[in-house]
């Protein structure tokens, strides 16, 4: 067994090395200036795609814009002296090197400042003129949602996934699914499908439960992508990120709707029904007040104008001709049921009035709510999506609310 090396053997060993004319004297590390500070921060931007990535950053409309400001960075730190200098010791991977022409590889021909540069890109800017201040090259704070987002990478196993993406696809074709939009904090679930960043995305699995630093439960997802690479994003920054993204879509089959909607067409369906939204052109004080947000909705297997045909004569439609502001068809679902599920979720916004009817009979319509027509549409995509037990309707607010878990 060696021998445990001692103290004194390795003041020896520096006697001796000062013998040989060796300065072993320690090496204060000098203070670096804010300036050098950025050009390090900048430099290790780039040396840690290069890592990431196993090839420097490139040039090109084809390549991600934090790869198009990194290529450029890395043109102007190879151009610049002082970065140079600044470098030298730590520039381990010869990533400043220049080509045999004296250029660095995509040299510019001229001088613009990063601000400059971006706006070429495409990006609004306003500010400085700091080589390591790009105003989209990722700060602390981005850095911190990339993680929370998850990187993209390979997917090893993407031929388990395959069939299922090519499935998806063929289903919206035939129409057997359907494409909706991503409401506000949509529900993200384990087997679910979406659209995202122009990409079909599978949950394939979801981590363990945890609280985050808000205090709200989270867990890491696995989501794979059709065009063979997958993420772990956290749950909570993928229903935001779906809701930033104006084009991200909810991918839906009837299985998944819940227990209101079935592929299965049953004896007692219909196979065609209609949610329907009137408006009362009634000239009652209150009603003419709010006309704008007083809604009938109901629900027919039959013509929604057929239905309303004789509004004027029948209390339900408070004795007054109405306005069709809005009609939903629907197929394969129990109405009935559907009907009361809306009609509870209103139920606190429900209108409270009473009328007389021809013979002079006191009847209060039940179907009538003061609610936004926005807010109505919005609740039918909540209960395609399955997610509308998840919320409630706030009335003084106009507007639902998640339900705290």
């Amino acid at each position: 067994m060696p021998k445990k090396a001692s103290k004194e053997d390795f003041s020896k060993d520096l006697d001796l090395l000062g013998k040989l004319g060796v300065d072993t004297s320690p090496k204060k590390q000098a203070a670096r200036t804010p300036k050098e500070q950025r050009i390090l921060a900048g430099y290790e931007e780039v040396e840690r795609f290069v890592e990431e990535h196993g090839r420097l950053p490139e040039h090109g409309e084809n390549r991600d814009i934090f790869e198009q400001l990194y290529a450029v960075r890395l043109d102007r730190l190879r151009k610049s002296p002082e970065c140079r200098e600044v470098l030298n010791d730590i520039d381990t991977k010869r990533l400043l090197e220049i080509t045999d022409d004296g250029e660095p590889s995509s040299a510019l021909k001229e001088d613009p400042t990063d601000y400059e540069l971006l706006n070429a890109l495409g990006v609004n800017t306003d500010g400085s003129d700091d080589i390591t201040e790009l105003k989209h090259v990722r700060s602390t704070k981005e850095k911190q949602a990339a993680e929370e987002i998850g990187q993209r990478i390979a997917c090893e196993n993407f031929g388990v996934f395959k069939p299922l993406f090519k499935q998806v696809k063929n289903d919206i074709k035939t129409g057997l699914r359907s494409i909706i939009p991503c409401e506000d904090k949509s529900e993200v679930s384990v087997e679910e499908l979406f659209i995202f960043q122009g990409q079909t995305a599978y949950i394939a699995q979801a981590g363990e439960t945890f609280v985050n630093h808000e205090g709200r439960k989270d867990c890491r997802l696995r989501v794979i992508f059709d065009n063979g690479t997958e993420s772990r994003m956290l749950r909570r920054s993928f229903q935001k990120r779906l809701w930033e993204d104006t084009a991200a879509r909810r991918i839906i089959s009837p299985e998944k709707l819940g227990p209101l909607f079935s592929d299965q067409e049953e004896t007692d369906d219909h196979k065609v029904g209609y949610v329907y939204v009137l408006r009362s052109k009634s000239e009652n004080e209150f009603i003419a007040k709010n006309r704008n947000v007083i809604h009938k909705i109901g629900i027919t297997n039959g013509s929604v104008k057929k239905r309303v045909a004789n509004a004027a004569k029948d209390p339900t439609y408070l004795l007054a001709d109405v306005d069709i502001v809005e009609t939903y068809k629907v197929s394969n679902l129990d109405l009935n049921k559907l009907e009361k599920l809306l009609h509870k979720f209103f139920d606190s916004a429900r209108l409270d009035l009473q009328l007389k009817d021809r013979f002079g009979f006191d009847v209060e319509p039940r179907e009538w709510f003061l609610v936004p027509l926005s807010v109505i549409e919005e609740a039918i995509q909540k209960i395609i999506a399955g997610t509308l037990p998840k919320f409630r309707y706030e009335p003084e607010e106009g507007k639902t609310i998640e339900i705290e878990e």
